[in-house]
C-alpha cells in the first residue's frame, strides 16, 4: 500500500508503506534470521533430542572429561617417561586414537559423552587427526556455535553428544 505524505488538497507524494517501530524498520535485515527461525536448543537442527541420550553435551561435561583425560595422561607420562612434560604428547596420542576409533576417551566415558560424526559414521583416522590437531591449539574448542560445536568439531564434521 502507499501512504500519503501530504495533507489533502496539497501536493501528494507517494511513499511506500513499511513496518516501522519508531524510526527503525521492523522487518528482518537480509540474511538475518528472525527469532522464530533460531533453534530452540543445541542440536535441534541436526535432529538431536533436547535432553537425555544423544542430546548435545554441555560444556561442564566436556571440561570434566578434559580434566580427567589430562590427569590420566599426566600419570601415564610420569610412569613411562619419569617426566610430566610428556603429558601433551601422551594426551595427543590417546585423544587421537581413542576418538578416531571409538569416539570415546576415558574422561568422555566417565562423564557420559562421546564424539559422533554428523553422518553417523565413525570419526575415523583422518577426521580424528584434524580434530585432535585443532583441539591441541586450544582456541578452536573455545569458539562455539549455537549447537556448542567448536571450530575443531565443525572442521571434522563432528558433534559431542551424551551417551
Amino acid at each position: 500500500m502507499l501512504r500519503d505524505a501530504a495533507q489533502a488538497g496539497q501536493r501528494r507524494i507517494a511513499v511506500p508503506a513499511r513496518d516501522t517501530v519508531g524510526d527503525v524498520s521492523a522487518s528482518p535485515v537480509d540474511g538475518a534470521k528472525a527469532p522464530s527461525d533460531r533453534p530452540a536448543y543445541p542440536g535441534e537442527r541436526f535432529g538431536l533430542p533436547a535432553n537425555g541420550p544423544r542430546s548435545v553435551a554441555g560444556m561442564g561435561r566436556r571440561l570434566g572429561a578434559l580434566l580427567i583425560d589430562w590427569a590420566v595422561c599426566t600419570l601415564i607420562a610420569t610412569a613411562l617417561f619419569h617426566d610430566q612434560y610428556w603429558t601433551l604428547v601422551v594426551f595427543a596420542v590417546q585423544d587421537y586414537l581413542l576418538t578416531a576409533l571409538t569416539g570415546l576417551t576415558l574422561g568422555k566415558r566417565l562423564t557420559g559423552i562421546r564424539v559422533a560424526r554428523l553422518d553417523g559414521r565413525p570419526v575415523g583416522l583422518g577426521w580424528g587427526l584434524v580434530r585432535t590437531l585443532l583441539l591441541l591449539t586450544v582456541i578452536p574448542p573455545l569458539i562455539t556455535d549455537r549447537d556448542l560445536r567448536g571450530l575443531h568439531d565443525r572442521a571434522a564434521n563432528t558433534i559431542v553428544i551424551r551417551l
